[in-house]
Formats: C-alpha cells, structure tokens, sequence
C-alpha cells in the first residue's frame, strides 16, 4: 500500500503518528477489558447500586484536550512537510 508507513526496525524507533496510534489502541483495549469486567461485575452481583450510580455520574473522559492538542500538532506537522516535499 502507498500510505503505508514503516517503522525503523535498526532503531526501534517511530514516529509520533505512530505512538498515537499505539497509544490510541492501548487505551482502547484497556477500556473494552474495563467494561467487560464491569459486565461480568453486575451479572454475577458483585457490584452495588450506589457504585454503579457512581460510575454513571463521573464518566472518565476519553479524549483529553492534551491529547486533541497533540494529535493537532502532528496534523500541522505533517502538512509542512507534504509542503515541503512538493
């Protein structure tokens, strides 16, 4: 594929776009193994109603800004360089 990209394997090394990506799928399976957990939690009753009202009034943010800033960068990172190139 043309827009695939490679990591140098010599250094180990990848780019930011490629951290996020990585970083991106870590916390998506930590949040898919969470809920799975919870689920089996509230079936097996091992979870009371007030720790579930607590869950239900503090929702954890999936995105921080942090995280929306970074991801910005690297797209105006990327289009420098692809102005760069041409």
């Amino acid at each position: 594929m043309v827009h695939v990209r490679r990591v140098d394997r010599q250094g180990g090394r990848m780019d930011a776009r490629d951290r996020l990506i990585v970083a991106l799928y870590a916390q998506l399976k930590a949040e898919r193994e969470t809920r799975e957990t919870l689920e089996w939690a509230i079936r097996n009753g091992a979870v009371s109603q007030e720790v579930l009202e607590a869950i239900a009034a503090d929702p954890v943010p999936v995105v921080t800004s942090e995280e929306i800033a970074s991801v910005e960068k690297i797209i105006a990172l990327d289009e420098r360089r692809k102005t760069n190139r041409n």
